[in-house]
């Protein structure tokens, strides 16, 4: 349970930083100026990874549940 912990810790660090790289960005990897409405399509697009990985870790979490609960009995 404890790396499950450690493992989501570091997910909301690297997510933290990727916010934090597109918020301070001016210029992207291929030259394009990031204006307000891109910074925006670039956190929905963080968000929905971010959905994704937080939809995963639940579930992990509730098989980890399920064989502790399992095992205890």
């Amino acid at each position: 349970m404890k790396i499950w912990w450690l493992l989501n810790i570091v997910w909301l660090i690297i997510f933290a930083a990727g916010a934090i790289f597109i918020g301070v960005r001016k210029v992207d990897g291929a030259g394009a100026v990031q204006t307000p409405e891109i910074k925006m399509l670039s956190f929905g697009i963080l968000a929905v990874v971010f959905l994704f990985v937080i939809l995963f870790q639940l579930i992990q979490l509730a098989i980890i549940h399920f064989m502790d609960k399992k095992r205890i009995q």
